[in-house]
């Protein structure tokens, strides 16, 4: 705990953040994404959801609607309904506050931008190599590593087909965290080690490592909801420090870890 609040504290941390930091929000989730696609494609909910996976079902959706342009309005209007209030999450509050120089998000919402603009921090958002350009040292790099609902270049992974091509690594926002990860402590929050695509980054993270042969490796954290050591000892192994909820309310549990990384 002691490594992470001096990695905040000079700046040298990394937020990589995750679904469960929105569903703070009560915006919609991956099972209320995939009951939209069977209303609009005329199946039942039950009998869609028996047919495959998120992904092979988004990319079902994709075949029979040619693209997932209707799809991302929905989620568009979904995501960011005026009722939602930004100054009511005290976990975005706290986001903000740690002030770290580079977040990484798998999420498709605005909420992180929309906390930035409302605290009146700087950010600059990047979800394709076009916004890599002209970076500077007082914005806080709001990168979108599943891509963003605003992009027109189709950078959203959400289909089967995106996300093996995200499998590959080695798109330019793979190549800038794989630089980025080197010297930089890594917190991830919002989690859940069911995550495929997050237990991928780990193994990618840890190979990255051992390939460059530096051993004064910064240490990387995830924050879960309850014990698993078999998990546990699996991320240890790869480099992945556990850090557990010690409220039972795992909202709670990381407001409670993120006020004392960053005031006590």
């Amino acid at each position: 705990m002691n490594e992470l609040k001096n990695a905040i504290k000079n700046k040298n941390v990394i937020l990589f953040i995750g679904a469960g930091i929105s569903m703070n929000l009560n915006i919609p989730s991956w099972n209320d994404l995939i009951d939209h696609m069977s209303e609009e494609l005329g199946y039942d909910k039950e009998v869609f959801n028996s047919y495959g996976n998120y992904l092979s079902l988004a990319e079902f959706y994709e075949i029979k609607k040619k693209n997932i342009d209707s799809l991302k309005s929905w989620m568009n209007r979904e995501l960011h309904k005026t009722s939602i209030n930004i100054k009511d999450s005290k976990i975005h509050k706290l986001i903000v506050d740690i002030d770290a120089p580079l977040i990484y998000t798998t999420n498709y919402d605005r909420w992180i931008e929309h906390a930035y603009e409302y605290y009146g921090k700087k950010y600059r958002k990047i979800s394709n190599v076009g916004d890599l350009v002209n970076l500077r040292n007082d914005e806080t790099q709001i990168i979108k590593f599943h891509g963003d609902l605003d992009d027109d270049n189709n950078s959203i992974v959400l289909t089967e087909s995106s996300y093996f091509e995200r499998l590959n690594f080695e798109t330019p926002l793979d190549i800038k965290f794989r630089a980025d990860s080197l010297g930089k402590n890594i917190l991830f929050i919002g989690y859940s080690l069911s995550d495929v695509n997050i237990r991928f980054l780990f193994y990618k993270l840890s190979k990255l490592w051992e390939d460059s042969n530096i051993n004064n490796r910064p240490k990387s954290y995830i924050f879960l909801r309850k014990p698993n050591p078999i998990q546990e000892a699996v991320l240890k192994k790869r480099g992945i420090n556990a850090i557990i909820s010690k409220k039972e309310n795992i909202t709670e549990g990381l407001e409670e870890l993120l006020e004392e990384l960053i005031y006590k």
